[in-house]
């Protein structure tokens, strides 16, 4: 066992054994640190988050708000590690689905139709999962393969104890695309990171005035399959993670363009559905990482006071 697992280790049993508000304090510290510090996951945020607000936004409140993002990651950190040690009825009170969402999707499953979701890196996505799985409906979803392998064992078992199917995006013993086919027409829930692509083979698109990369698996699959496409906004209430469906977005005829121009349609469509929802609630959008085809690969590191 390396350090980055022992770390994840200790993280996962130490953060499950202290009371709730001990380790929030200490999660909200160590974000706060961060802030301080200024290192270059801080400064990739500021620069993220820049996009979304606009040049109008004075550089004060862009301040407060990164240091309201880093304790927003914290959060998800902290809880995505306890989310193992709660009870069912724990799970379903953690997490707020709005009523309009909870019916398309129930519908959608019981129709045996399925459901693509797409999904930012926003609030809680973890929770989201373990709550489709205690609400009682399948749910499938994709891994990318992190190294070192013992630390992709750990967040799969970590996952697949909360009730949710793990896909590895690639070494899987069939293709992940046939996989989630086969589960949309099973009438699964398909919940799939959607904000920012992993491949450097994804679809080009709009984004805040920019142009970035987002994958093209949930507009294929939803055009290959037919099952209802939708788009989250996700953030935290005090209380609880929440989030709301957009959608189903409207598909286009088969029979109007190629494939490859529909796929790139309807990931525009995703595009714009997740911007909306990230503009209402920016400091839940937990991007660390460089997302636009213009800015530089490495964003200096800015300390704030």
């Amino acid at each position: 066992m390396n350090l980055t697992e022992l770390g994840y280790v200790a993280g996962w049993r130490l953060v499950r054994a202290l009371p709730r508000p001990v380790v929030a304090a200490a999660f909200r510290a160590g974000a706060d640190r961060a802030h301080r510090a200024g290192g270059g996951g801080t400064a990739r945020l500021r620069a993220n988050l820049r996009r979304v607000v606009g040049p109008e936004l004075p550089e004060a409140e862009l301040d407060a708000l990164v240091k309201r993002g880093l304790r927003s990651y914290a959060r998800y950190w902290m809880e995505a590690f306890r989310l193992p040690a709660l009870s069912r009825e724990q799970i379903l009170a953690g997490f707020r689905l709005d009523p309009a969402g909870v019916d398309r999707l129930a519908a959608d499953v019981a129709s045996g139709r399925g459901a693509v979701v797409a999904l930012p890196h926003a609030g809680n996505w973890d929770a989201a999962g373990a709550w489709v799985a205690a609400t009682g409906w399948p749910i499938t979803t994709v891994a990318e393969r992190l190294k070192p392998e013992a630390v992709y064992e750990r967040f799969l078992a970590f996952r697949q104890s909360l009730g949710m199917e793990i896909v590895p995006t690639h070494g899987g013993e069939r293709p992940a695309f046939d996989v989630l086919v086969d589960r949309l027409r099973a009438g699964a829930v398909v919940p799939l990171l959607a904000d920012r692509d992993l491949s450097a083979r994804g679809i080009e698109v709009d984004f805040f005035g920019g142009r970035t990369r987002m994958p093209a698996g949930p507009a294929l699959l939803a055009i290959r399959t037919g099952a209802p496409l939708y788009v989250t906004s996700m953030w935290y209430e005090p209380d609880a993670a929440c989030a709301s469906l957009e959608g189903p977005l409207p598909l286009p005829d088969p029979d109007g363009a190629p494939l490859d121009d529909r796929v790139r349609m309807v990931t525009q469509r995703i595009a714009d559905g997740l911007a909306a929802g990230i503009a209402r609630h920016p400091e839940d959008w937990h991007m660390l990482q460089r997302m636009w085809r213009d800015q530089p690969v490495t964003t200096p590191a800015t300390g704030t006071a």
